[in-house]
C-alpha cells in the first residue's frame, strides 16, 4: 500500500485531495472531493472505484489536521532564525564542488506568514506513506518564497 500526495491549499490534487487552512477552528486541514478528482486520467478512474467499493466518497474519517498551536511550535522551535545559502554546485572527476554565491540571515518567523504562504498555495505538504518504509509528511515551500516566511530578512554575503 502507498499514499503519496503533493497537496496545496490553492487546487486540488488529481485525485481529490486539497488543505485548507480554517482559521476559525485553528486547523489545517486536508480534504478529499472525489467530485474533484480527474475522472479523464484511466488510473485516477481506477483508484477511485478501488476507494468507492473500500470506503466510500465520504469525507475521510477521522480527517487528518494539524492545529495551529502544535504546529506553530513544532515549526517555529526549528526554523525561528536561520540561514540561507545560494551556491553554484559542480562534478569534476568524481568529486562535488560548491561556491557560495550568497548567504542570508532570516531571523524573525512569523506563523501567521507561514498560513498565509500555504492560502497562496507557496508551502506545499508533501505525502510519502508506503507499508514498511514510511517517509511521513512534510511541509515543502516553493523556491524562492522563504523570504515570506520571516520578519526580518539580511544578505549577508
Amino acid at each position: 500500500m502507498s499514499f503519496r500526495s503533493t497537496t496545496s491549499a490553492t487546487t486540488f490534487t488529481n485525485r481529490g485531495f486539497k488543505i485548507i487552512v480554517d482559521r476559525s477552528t485553528k486547523k489545517i486541514r486536508f480534504v478529499f472531493d472525489s467530485l474533484m478528482a480527474d475522472r479523464t486520467d484511466p488510473v485516477v478512474s481506477g483508484w477511485l472505484s478501488f476507494v468507492k467499493k473500500k470506503i466510500g466518497f465520504g469525507s475521510i474519517i477521522p480527517e487528518p489536521y494539524w492545529g495551529f498551536d502544535d504546529l506553530q511550535y513544532a515549526v517555529g522551535s526549528k526554523i525561528t532564525n536561520c540561514f540561507y545559502v545560494i551556491a553554484d554546485r559542480k562534478i569534476e572527476n568524481h568529486h562535488e564542488f560548491f561556491k557560495y554565491e550568497s548567504l542570508f540571515i532570516l531571523s524573525g518567523f512569523s506563523f501567521e506568514k507561514f498560513l498565509q504562504s500555504i492560502e497562496d498555495g507557496n508551502v506545499l505538504i508533501d505525502f510519502d506513506a508506503r507499508t514498511g518504509h514510511n517517509h511521513g509528511t512534510k511541509f515543502r515551500l516553493r523556491q524562492g518564497h522563504w523570504p515570506n516566511l520571516y520578519d526580518f530578512v539580511e544578505k549577508a554575503i
